[in-house]
């Protein structure tokens, strides 16, 4: 009998896939106050180079959390902002900071 491998995964694996990653977790709270242009971003993430950043919003994008939104300028304009799937995801950004700040406090 064939066993369906779907099934022994845990639900959380699927959040994972979406915001795993050193910088996408960051990245979502940033945004989650507003719409940000790269270098906005960028300032705002100590360490981060440029590639990875980029790498981390298209699959942000691909994954339906962030849209991009280019102006037709020069020089180029590019905004990030969450999508209504990207603002979904604020209460769990939001209990990991909780969860973050406990941890801190903690002798």
């Amino acid at each position: 009998m064939k066993r369906d491998v779907t099934s022994s995964k845990c639900p959380a694996e699927a959040t994972l896939a979406v915001i795993g990653g050193r910088w996408k977790v960051p990245i979502l709270w940033h945004l989650s106050v507003g719409t940000r242009r790269f270098f906005e971003l960028r300032d705002s993430l100590a360490g981060v180079t440029p590639k990875m950043l980029t790498q981390q919003l298209r699959e942000l994008e691909r994954d339906g959390v962030v849209t991009r939104r280019v102006y037709a300028q020069v020089p180029p304009k590019v905004e990030y902002s969450l999508t209504g799937r990207g603002r979904s995801l604020r209460p769990v950004i939001e209990a990991m900071c909780q969860w973050g700040k406990k941890r801190s406090n903690e002798p």
